[in-house]
Order: C-alpha cells, then structure tokens, then sequence
C-alpha cells in the first residue's frame, strides 16, 4: 500500500540499485543506496550528510503531526 502525503515530481522516477524515490516537504528528492548505507541527491549528484537527511525526516514527522 502507498499514499501520497506530498506532491511529487514526475521527473524522479525509479533507479536501479536505488530506492526510492523519497519526496520531502520542502521538495527535495532522495534516494536510498542500500549498498552505501547512504542517501543520494540526484541533482548534486552527491551522497547527503546522515544529519542532514535527519533534519528532512524530522520535517516530514512535524508536516504529519498537522
């Protein structure tokens, strides 16, 4: 089962050996790379710092705390 809580842009679609993608409120877009252990920014093209995907996720628990 999925929900859509957040508009997603239809350009990110799936990637192979990635999961995802995650849509932020702020509209960003991750993926998860399993084998890195790591989330991947497809527009810098750079994995994202663990603390800076933990401020993303605490504003998607505040967005659903509404």
């Amino acid at each position: 089962m999925s929900y859509v809580v957040f508009n997603h842009n239809k350009e990110y679609g799936a990637r192979q050996g990635l999961e995802g993608p995650f849509h932020y409120p702020n509209g960003r877009v991750l993926y998860y790379d399993p084998k890195c252990g790591e989330y991947y920014d497809p527009l810098t093209d750079f994995y994202v710092d663990s603390d800076e995907v933990s401020d993303l996720q605490k504003q998607v628990f505040a967005y659903l705390q509404k």
